[in-house]
């Protein structure tokens, strides 16, 4: 693969519905090529971005050879088979991906890995895990770093952790030094969309507004098998609830002026949450947009991570 010079490339696998795509893109990177399954997710990177090159592929058979000498690796490996909310099955789950990865490296040879996952894959239980991983890329010549992230730190009206894992070849890179978190408090739920929820007229939206006065809980995007267009089990729509809002389902359009009771979040609403800039536009259905935003990496986050990363390579 050629590139220009001075310019950084990112391979990214599992690239969903675009939220670390564009962290990596305002960080400076350029996508060689971004590998995503889904139809939808496809969709709407192609949708919001033309020229990007998207490949729909199952990572597990894409031959990335082409690719080789890329300077980053990137991608939001599947998260079922960590996350507390399943059966934490890891190297046993047909869907981890990590063995598919650890291959297109030795394929791509290169300089920087950026991979992101839930947090459960940094608890104890899956210490093994990371270090299977561990030795295999310093096997390949890489330095493994693993640490975690509350999106909130970095300005994202949200709680939601996630876990990263960077390696860099040694002798080709920089030392990494993760972002500092910024001191400021996260934006809250009502100040974030309080002009979407009155886009309509809603005349108790500034009332509304003020009751939903913290960051929002981890929003829940759903499986591909499972899991519609709500924000989440019992215990997520209850802290929605304490917000003024009610997470059973999703609403196609901002409330009424005279709307009484709790409102619903529009899928631009949650898009929002995750720091999507408001032009960015999801393809699908109502619960495949949503499915889309809510697996996403905040692109907030991602820029972050993927700033730190970049000055390891530059």
């Amino acid at each position: 693969m050629k590139k220009r010079s001075g310019e950084l490339t990112a391979l990214e696998l599992c690239a969903g519905g675009g939220g670390a795509s564009l962290g990596l893109e305002q960080a400076g990177f350029s996508p060689s090529a971004l590998v995503e399954l889904e139809p939808h997710s496809c969709a709407t990177l192609r949708l919001n971005r033309p020229y990007w090159n998207v490949i729909q592929a199952d990572v597990r058979r894409f031959d990335a050879s082409y690719w080789e000498h890329t300077d980053l690796l990137s991608g939001g490996l599947p998260c079922p088979p960590f996350s507390i909310a399943g059966k934490q099955l890891g190297a046993d789950d047909e869907r981890d991906l990590f063995p598919a990865m650890l291959r297109i490296v030795k394929q791509t040879k290169p300089r920087g890995i950026l991979i992101e996952n839930v947090r459960g894959i940094l608890t104890s239980k899956f210490a093994p895990f990371r270090q299977r991983i561990d030795r295999a890329l310093d096997a390949e010549g890489f330095s493994t770093y693993w640490t975690g992230f509350n999106a909130a730190h970095f300005g994202v009206p949200q709680n939601r952790f996630r876990a990263f894992l960077v390696a860099l070849r040694r002798g080709h890179t920089k030392p990494l030094q993760w972002p500092i978190t910024p001191a400021a408090t996260a934006p809250t739920v009502g100040e974030t969309i309080c002009d979407l929820m009155a886009s309509r007229g809603w005349r108790d939206a500034e009332t509304w507004a003020r009751k939903a006065n913290s960051p929002a809980p981890t929003i829940v995007g759903g499986s591909h098998k499972h899991g519609g267009p709500d924000l989440g089990p019992t215990r997520a729509r209850r802290e929605w609830a304490e917000l003024g809002v009610d997470g059973l389902g999703l609403a196609d359009a901002p409330p009424a002026p005279g709307f009484r009771g709790m409102p619903r979040l529009t899928v631009p609403m949650v898009a929002r949450l995750q720091s999507f800039p408001d032009d960015w536009r999801f393809s699908g259905s109502k619960t495949n947009a949503y499915r889309q935003v809510g697996n996403a990496l905040p692109v907030r986050l991602a820029f972050n991570v993927a700033k730190a990363v970049r000055e390891c390579l530059a």
